[in-house]
């Protein structure tokens, strides 16, 4: 006669209680704390505006002195700006620009044709310094808008 096996005897039962034990202990996700500090639209919290844009190293300076000249004057008399800051990364030959906003909203209202406006400016720029005829020597790689977690 074969002597019963116990609940934890069974090599089974015994991982799926470890398994259960261990998601309960450990199961609350990263996820469900990101989607619970992601504002809505109408949220006033600030935003960050992201963006990448393709900066050979041999340009690197005009693209700053383009972004000083056109970029950073409008950007400080706009309603809810707060800060930019400029990064560069050597090895990939890429700009990255963070720009926060007060709200979402401060930023949203800004129309299109006024970035249109002051897009075409930082193109000009661009090409006086470069010296290239292209239409945008820094075009934009990426967008993306980010909300700071607390």
């Amino acid at each position: 006669m074969k002597k019963p096996i116990g609940l934890i005897g069974n090599p089974l039962i015994f991982l799926s209680i470890f398994f259960l034990a261990t998601l309960l202990v450990f199961g609350k996700s990263d996820m469900t704390f990101a989607t619970s500090s992601i504002p809505s639209n109408n949220s006033i919290a600030t935003v960050v505006e992201c963006l990448k844009l393709k900066v050979p190293i041999e340009d690197r300076d005009a693209w700053l002195i383009a972004e000083k000249k056109s970029w950073e004057p409008w950007l400080e008399g706009k309603e809810g700006f707060l800060s930019r800051q400029l990064l560069w990364d050597r090895q990939r030959e890429e700009a990255t620009v963070l720009i926060t906003w007060a709200s979402r909203k401060s930023w949203k209202s800004i129309s299109k044709a006024e970035i249109n406006q002051v897009q075409l400016l930082f193109e000009g720029f661009a090409r006086e310094e470069t010296g290239k005829e292209l239409d945008n020597p820094f075009p934009i790689q990426f967008e993306a808008e980010l909300s700071p977690q607390l």
